[in-house]
């Protein structure tokens, strides 16, 4: 399974308003794509609380790291 990872070290504060900007806009794709694939499922608005979790975090525009983690899966798509 392929594993990608990046960084980005928040050490000012036009980091940290890039940071908030991207946690927003992962935010909002995440709850637009819900709302067409999976809207009223329990698991939607689970993962949708996450992306809100880590949204509002990135509204406090403290120093810190965005780490984000992609692992690659194989096999296909059920649908």
């Amino acid at each position: 399974m392929p594993h990608y990872e990046a960084s980005f070290e928040i050490d000012s504060k036009t980091d940290a308003y890039a940071a908030q900007r991207l946690l927003e806009q992962v935010y909002d794709t995440i709850r637009e794509e819900s709302r067409s694939v999976r809207e009223g499922t329990e698991d939607a608005d689970e993962l949708l609380r996450e992306f809100q979790t880590l949204r509002d975090a990135g509204k406090h525009r403290t120093p810190g790291r965005l780490t984000i983690t992609y692992e690659q899966y194989d096999g296909n798509f059920e649908h």
